[in-house]
């Protein structure tokens, strides 16, 4: 589990618990505890502790068969030094990361496929760290957070979708589903992954960089007439896009929407990154999205607008240079 963080942490405590051979990377002083005390899981779904093995040294694990990445989606470029270590001839990349991935267009049929996405994988950087032959693809339809360090409190759900980018359902993906299942949790293999992709960016793409503008929690979003309308926009824009790749999400905006409202007074992770002064998760989650509307000739003019805010509000907050139009 390299990023053992609230999602990291969670999978590796539960595999560990369905008798995998688990290896935990974290640093600071949730590694101490982690060392100290193991993963303690505080879940209604009933606490538990697993003693997986935990360290800051990737070269003493060495080679593995599977490799979960608990990074966010812009640190995946940066992390070549932390992975190469765990590299063996065979090793799986399994990333549990928001919006779109560095590897969508990867044997797509049609006039895109093998295309690189910039916003993602900006000159090749991350496909070098990460080839797309070790890829397998998760959707995350869970939510955790670190209580205190070790300590993962468990809120909702225990769903993660796997699938190969070329549709098949590989020998790795099954038995990577297996050893999750083993541990308690939900790990279909979808030959259709990207629908799965979409379904969830439907509500990523919107909540997250408007909850950054707005500061407001997702009932709040969806209780406010403007903001929903908003919403609402973006997503239908979205499921165009997707639309143009071949994909088709299976659920409808107002269910999308409802869906979200119904998590309540929730943060989402791009606002508690802002207020916590970190690096915001943009560019897979809302600057791809634009990025594909340009390569299919999609109209996305609201989604661009609200790129274009967010996307200065996050270099405001970290200091990066403004282009000069």
């Amino acid at each position: 589990m390299l990023g053992a963080g609230a999602i990291g942490a969670y999978v590796g405590a539960a595999l560990h618990r369905g008798g995998a051979d688990v290896h935990l990377i974290a640093r600071g002083a949730h590694l101490e505890a982690l060392r100290r005390d193991g993963v303690r899981v505080l879940s209604p779904r009933g606490n538990f502790t697993a003693a997986a093995r935990a360290t800051d040294d990737p070269h003493e694990i060495g080679p593995v068969d599977y490799v979960f990445l608990g990074l966010k989606a812009h640190q995946y470029a940066g992390s070549g030094a932390l992975i190469e270590p765990l590299l063996g001839p065979d090793t799986a990349v399994i990333a549990a990361q928001n919006g779109i991935p560095w590897w969508y267009f990867h044997g797509l049929s049609g006039p895109l496929r093998d295309h690189r996405i910039e916003a993602v994988d900006p000159g090749g950087a991350v496909s070098e760290v990460l080839p797309v032959r070790r890829a397998i693809g998760c959707v995350v339809y869970c939510s955790t957070e670190i209580e205190s360090p070790g300590v993962i409190r468990h809120l909702e759900g225990t769903r993660f979708s796997i699938g190969e980018p070329s549709g098949a359902v590989s020998d790795r993906c099954r038995a990577f589903s297996d050893a999750m299942v083993a541990g308690g949790l939900k790990c279909p293999v979808e030959p259709n992954l990207r629908d799965d992709i979409w379904v969830k960016l439907m509500g990523n793409v919107a909540f997250n960089p408007l909850s950054a503008l707005t500061r407001a929690t997702m009932i709040e979003m969806c209780g406010h007439p403007g903001v929903r309308g908003l919403i609402a926009e973006m997503m239908r824009e979205t499921v165009a896009i997707a639309g143009a790749t071949g994909c088709h999400p299976s659920i409808s905006i107002d269910r999308r929407i409802a869906g979200a409202a119904r998590v309540g007074h929730h943060k989402t992770s791009t606002l508690q990154d802002l207020e916590a002064g970190k690096v915001l998760e943009l560019e897979a989650i809302i600057g791809a999205v634009v990025e594909i509307a340009t390569l299919t000739g999609v109209p996305a003019p609201t989604l661009r607008n609200v790129y274009a805010a967010v996307d200065l509000l996050a270099r405001t907050v970290t200091g990066t240079p403004v282009p000069v139009a």
